[in-house]
């Protein structure tokens, strides 16, 4: 099967295909056991190592891997990066592990192409809901947590370089959209601080997702960052 034909399942299919990756098999267990009995979800592998993730994305195509971060061989980020840079797997989304919500790999792994993370002791409710977030093709990054986390590990980062240019083909109202993302404003939010309509903001963030080549609203936020649009810290 192609990514092409993967994508046009998802497209026409409500089931969301999870793939499991952890190398602690009792909870592996605990989240497959959690998708068998949730309508609208499937377990479609298991991997307890990173390298192992890599080949079964590959085998399976699924529309969201839930990667933890340590695991032997490669760890997560490794395996998030190789899974989003592959044009094999580009419609794979990764949804990140970690142990803590202040977690020192959260940040790397955003960067690696991730499209968001929970910790581990999250609700049965939010962790499906987390994963169809990010089938969906959204960044399963909540203002509040956008605030406090990217603020955070942003400060370990400095402007890259070329990466301001990538913001020269975005209009002025754009570029404001685009701070307004990176300090954790929700659409409704935005929309009310702009005094346009959440159609128009949503019309906005497509245009600049488009501009810049970002999987999602996740990654608005990396760029925001790495272009020094956004200084770390500010609220």
């Amino acid at each position: 099967m192609t990514a092409a034909e993967s994508s046009s399942d998802r497209q026409s299919s409500s089931e969301v295909r999870v793939l499991l990756a952890d190398d602690h098999a009792l909870l592996r267990e605990s989240f497959r056991a959690l998708l068998e009995v949730s309508p609208g979800y499937t377990a479609v592998g298991e991997a307890g190592t990173g390298a192992e993730a890599v080949r079964l994305a590959r085998q399976h195509l699924p529309d969201v891997v839930l990667m933890d971060v340590r695991m032997p061989e490669m760890d997560g980020i490794e395996a998030a990066r190789r899974i989003c840079a592959d044009p094999a797997t580009a419609p794979v989304r990764v949804l990140i592990l970690t142990t803590f919500d202040l977690d020192e790999y959260v940040y790397a792994a955003l960067q690696a192409g991730a499209s968001g993370f929970l910790v581990k002791d999250a609700t049965a409710a939010d962790l499906l809901a987390g994963i169809r977030v990010v089938a969906a093709g959204e960044g399963l990054l909540a203002p509040g947590i956008t605030r406090r986390l990217i603020a955070t590990f942003a400060r370990q980062a400095r402007p890259v370089a070329g990466a301001q240019p990538r913001l020269e083909s975005l209009t002025e109202r754009e570029r404001e959209v685009l701070t307004l993302v990176a300090g954790g404003l929700s659409n409704t939010e935005i929309a009310q601080h702009l005094h346009v309509t959440l159609g128009t903001v949503k019309t906005h963030i497509g245009r600049v997702l488009s501009k810049l080549g970002a999987r999602d609203r996740a990654q608005l936020v990396i760029a925001a960052y790495e272009s020094g649009l956004v200084t770390p810290g500010l609220r």
